[in-house]
């Protein structure tokens, strides 16, 4: 239930360092390609570049609070 959101934010996080770093070098960051360029790039978000992995991501986690409900709400034998 938690592993997926937190793998999703350690993607978006992990980005977000280099993007930082690229600003911060007076770059401009290319999200479809993953590089710093010197030319104003459009933005992407990471839902555009990888929906599988944020809608999959989702979906485990929902799935996970299902089978937690499921799990609280059955008698031990």
């Amino acid at each position: 239930m938690i592993f997926p959101s937190l793998a999703l934010m350690g993607v978006y996080f992990w980005e977000l360092g280099q993007v930082r770093e690229c600003t911060f070098g007076g770059g401009h960051w290319d999200y479809l390609e993953g590089v710093c360029r010197e030319m104003p790039q459009p933005f992407a978000s990471l839902l555009q570049r990888h929906p599988l992995l944020v809608n999959g991501g989702m979906l485990l986690s929902v799935l996970g609070v299902g089978l937690c409900m499921v799990g609280l709400y059955t008698k031990r034998r």
